[in-house]
């Protein structure tokens, strides 16, 4: 006669070893979570506020006693937040294109390809690394208004198609952990160092690239600086950041409305970091520091 295998089950630990475990663990992680904390807080503290009454806003509540959905949509009907948030897709787009095109072949000239004075550009890149961006905003400003470019977009985005040094820095990192026998291979095979980098290195620099992408889009999106100079006098070219700004200055006794506007604007970008997590912590966790 076969035996039946009994299923084997868990013995379940008694309440006060589970206790004890509980404790011992969130002891362990009290930083991170008083940390996390610090961190949640204000946003959950929007997101009430967004949801409450004008009167309720003003209020020492903490939690709405109904909640007011239709403040989302009195943000669109009291502020052009759509045109606004188009306009910052046309500038994140572009700036991000701009930035992947123009600093991949800089950064790999600067990286595997040997010629005279590389070291020295490396250097005026480190220099351009370190150098704020308002210590040439006059110089600038004076050139896109002699050109008529101030009020519209163009100033924020030709700039990054020439480069930026952050991206170059970051890629040229990564593509000097890249082995070289794979560059040697493909001279073998007879390709030429263009074809090297659109076949090989690329491929192989996905996840640094889709880093910088997402450290542009972010940069972009979060830009108040340079928009305000350049396009603050033109509110058909304004982004969010600067709308968000006016919108609370029209409404700053209306708080329920002004969270709302703000939960609103950082809704895109959470949404676009945490679907592009992966890609962005295995980017910067391959980017080594060779070299």
């Amino acid at each position: 006669m076969t035996a039946v295998a009994q299923p084997f089950e868990r013995r379940k630990l008694p309440a006060a070893v589970r206790r004890q475990r509980f404790l011992i663990a969130v002891a362990e992680h009290s930083l991170l979570i008083a940390t996390a904390i610090a961190f949640v807080a204000p946003v959950v503290f929007i997101l009430l506020t967004s949801l409450m009454t004008n009167q309720q806003a003003l209020s020492p509540d903490l939690w709405p006693k109904t909640f007011e959905w239709g403040n989302y949509a009195d943000v669109f009907h009291k502020s052009p937040l759509l045109r606004w948030t188009v306009n910052t897709m046309i500038y994140a787009g572009l700036a991000t294109l701009g930035v992947v095109v123009s600093s991949i072949p800089v950064a790999y000239a600067l990286s595997r390809m040997r010629w005279k004075g590389r070291d020295a550009v490396f250097l005026v890149v480190l220099v351009a690394l370190m150098l704020p961006p308002q210590v040439a905003v006059v110089p600038l400003y004076v050139m896109w208004a002699k050109l008529g470019l101030v009020g519209t977009l163009w100033p924020l985005i030709i700039p990054v198609w020439l480069g930026d040094a952050f991206a170059i820095f970051l890629l040229r990192q990564f593509f000097l952990t890249i082995p070289e026998e794979y560059l040697d291979a493909a001279r073998v095979d007879g390709c030429g160092e263009f074809r090297i980098l659109t076949t090989v290195v690329v491929r192989l620099a996905k996840p640094a690239i889709a880093a910088v992408a997402l450290f542009s889009v972010l940069y972009s999106f979060n830009d108040f600086f340079l928009p305000l100079l350049y396009v603050g006098e033109n509110p058909d070219n304004w982004v969010v950041q600067i709308g968000l700004s006016q919108f609370r200055s029209l409404h700053q006794v209306q708080w329920n409305l002004v969270m709302a506007a703000t939960i609103l604007v950082m809704l895109p970008v959470l949404v676009l970091f945490f679907l592009a997590q992966r890609a962005f912590v295995e980017g910067v966790t391959l980017t080594g520091v060779k070299g």
